[in-house]
């Protein structure tokens, strides 16, 4: 029987103009042995759509093709299931594939795909909705929302976004955090929340982060001088964070914010704008309920 292997490719990920050909596919995926699909994603959670399409089409592997964005569309339908996800490297950032040590290169992407040698990692749901990488509030989630509007996403427009942000980025909101039975209350100039040890791009805030040892990495930021700004960016590139006093490392399996004045806080979810329906976001973790295939 052969084994049907659905890619779900978005076109406009990274740098744009992102094609497979089935004759291509099937110089690597031969007829005799797989049965190979490629759909097009057209519209914003369209891959979602395919994704449970192509599940109940019964597809063994479904392949997100793009970047993050991509790879939590497709994957937020393969939780739970037997279905394996693959991964091919064609957006900007590509933080979860490269912490999978997902290869850019095609033919080694290919040949990971072909082995089915797959693992089971770790998920996290913010309010319910799930996330692979990372999720965030505060001052990334405003770099995001900035990026979002630039139409290349190339690690240049990344930091452009990030100093557009340092200069008009004002955030006074006070959230009360709740997490291993503790109880907080600051205004946090970020709230970092991350499941992978890298953010993309080769950067990590939470470089020891596990996908399979059951467990969130927390970033807390508190509102920093202009000066301690500088400071905490510089050892942020110099993956130097955690020398600064003010930032605090937590690891959770819960984790409870609450915006005091019941403001609706912007969020990313794996590089992508979220914006909670209500002041109150819970944030979770749920171990091994995703199989990826990898090396």
């Amino acid at each position: 029987m052969r084994t049907k292997i659905h890619f779900i490719v978005n076109p406009i990920a990274g740098k744009g103009k992102n094609e497979l050909s089935k004759t291509l596919l099937e110089t690597y995926f031969p007829k005799e042995q797989y049965s190979v699909s490629i759909k097009k994603t057209e519209f914003v959670l369209h891959a979602t759509d395919l994704t449970k399409a192509s599940i109940e089409e019964g597809a063994q592997i479904i392949v997100a093709c793009g970047g993050d964005g991509t790879i939590n569309e497709v994957a937020s339908s393969l939780v739970n299931t037997s279905v394996l996800l693959g991964i091919l490297q064609m957006g900007s950032g590509n933080g979860l594939a490269s912490n999978l040590k997902i290869p850019k290169n095609l033919k080694k992407a290919f040949d990971i795909i072909k082995r089915q040698n797959a693992i089971a990692i770790d998920t996290g749901t913010i309010n319910g909705k799930p996330f692979f990488s990372n999720t965030g509030f505060g001052f990334d989630a405003h770099v995001i929302s900035d990026f979002e509007e630039n139409t290349t996403r190339q690690l240049f427009s990344y930091v452009k976004s990030t100093l557009r942000t340092l200069r008009k980025y004002h955030y006074k909101n006070v959230v009360e955090l709740r997490y291993n039975g503790t109880t907080k209350r600051i205004s946090p100039f970020l709230l970092f929340v991350s499941n992978s040890n890298e953010m993309g791009y080769k950067m990590s805030l939470t470089p020891h982060a596990s996908l399979q040892d059951g467990l969130l990495d927390v970033v807390i930021v508190p509102e920093l001088s202009t000066f301690k700004l500088f400071i905490f960016t510089m050892l942020f590139l110099f993956k130097k964070q955690h020398w600064m006093k003010e930032v605090k490392f937590e690891q959770v399996t819960t984790l409870e914010i609450k915006s005091l004045d019941n403001t609706i806080l912007k969020a990313q979810k794996d590089g992508e704008v979220f914006i909670p329906k209500e002041p109150r976001i819970e944030i979770s973790i749920h171990p091994k309920n995703l199989n990826v295939c990898v090396q």
